[in-house]
């Protein structure tokens, strides 16, 4: 898979701050009552003189909207790109990741709320030039770098600068988000990006609106683009959580969707709730669940279902969709037997798994590795 490119004609102009964080945004049109509404996402937060967005990094000044969390990260680490969750994308690689603050939905069971719904900028306490996090990258030996711990969709135009830097030095980009995102913003962010996890958070309309403060058809809307008019690798995850999603009937539903529109070859992961922020009465999922909703996409022809955040060897490895052989072994984010050629065939019958694969797989493991990147400052671009 090449990396992602954009035709210097269409390229957008390297962005200047007003101040030190802050960037002009396109994404915005005025309304007659006077207030300015933010198109970036379906949320369509209308605006007065220095108001934010819901997101809060977004905010009216002037007759514009700004984002205000520009060069702005809550730090930066070295992660298996399998923690994104991401299997089918240089497996066994490591990934810099990093994210800003705040975020456009305001879901009851956040597993990042300590960033996701920051609204105190002190929660960024790291910050980088989109070319500082490329260097960064290249001298850690990181084959990507992911947008994530918040949704990138509220800082677009940040990432989208980074993933031009990273670009530039052979390093690819990956999101990690929500999906939760308008037409426009969606073809140019999209266009920048290597791969994408795309949280599918349930596959009802109720769950989205009264656990999500959100709608479920946008997020669909964002699923087939990516699959009909980008290059985009895409892999989905669903939080199951327990007797808010976990139906078999949703899960049904849900997978049989994902085939029909998406086609069998996109990986699924079921992901185990905890909990946390504002559903601490809510008990754990049970490997259970996980387990079973693995086999209903399985039998309604997913080839690639995953379970995550337990301890299943078995439902976090990968077989061949043909054949039936093994071909990437998994125990949490250690990588074990590797039956794969380099450019990814499967080496019992030659079946092209689906992915992205370049060279033998990587060697990162289950290490987490915070960095700073003060050392890495230079020019901006």
């Amino acid at each position: 898979m090449e990396l992602n490119t954009v035709n210097p004609s269409t390229a957008p102009a390297p962005r200047e701050p007003d101040d030190e964080f802050t960037v002009p945004t396109k994404y915005w049109h005025a309304l007659e009552d006077g207030r300015v509404q933010c198109d970036l996402c379906p949320r369509a937060c209308k605006l007065r003189e220095e108001q934010r967005g819901l997101c809060f990094v977004r905010a009216r000044e002037g007759d514009a909207v700004v984002l205000k969390s520009y060069g702005r990260s809550s730090g930066f680490c070295i992660d298996p790109i399998e923690k994104k969750p991401l299997n089918h994308f240089l497996p066994g690689s490591s990934v810099l990741s990093f994210g800003t603050a705040g975020c456009n939905l305001a879901c009851r069971f956040s597993q990042n709320w300590d960033i996701s719904k920051s609204k105190e900028f002190d929660t960024l306490a790291d910050r980088a030039a989109p070319g500082t996090i490329a260097r960064a990258a290249r001298e850690y030996g990181a084959a990507s770098v992911a947008f994530t711990y918040n949704d990138p969709t509220i800082f677009v135009e940040y990432a989208v600068d980074v993933a031009g830097a990273c670009h530039e030095v052979g390093v690819r980009t990956v999101a990690v988000t929500a999906g939760y995102i308008c037409d426009e913003p969606r073809r140019d962010f999209y266009a920048h990006l290597d791969a994408a996890n795309i949280d599918l958070k349930a596959f009802t309309e109720d769950f989205y609106r009264h656990v999500c403060g959100a709608s479920l058809r946008p997020v669909l809307d964002t699923l087939e683009y990516i699959r009909d008019h980008t290059d985009v690798w895409l892999e989905l995850t669903t939080l199951l959580i327990p007797g808010k999603n976990d139906s078999s009937e949703e899960i049904d539903a849900m997978t049989k969707w994902v085939v029909a529109n998406l086609g069998p070859d996109v990986p699924m992961h079921f992901t185990a709730f905890h909990p946390d922020f504002k559903m601490t009465d809510v008990p754990s999922t049970p490997p259970a669940t996980l387990t079973r909703a693995r086999e209903i996409a399985m039998s309604n022809g997913v080839h690639f279902a995953y379970t995550g955040n337990v301890h299943d060897p078995s439902g976090s490895s990968t077989s061949c969709s043909s054949c039936g052989t093994r071909l990437i072994e998994r125990d949490w984010y250690v990588l074990g037997e590797y039956r794969l050629t380099d450019d990814g065939r499967c080496t019992r019958c030659g079946y092209a798994c689906p992915g992205v694969f370049d060279g033998p797989a990587g060697t990162w493991g289950a290490r987490r590795q915070p960095v700073h990147l003060a050392a890495f400052e230079g020019p901006s671009r």
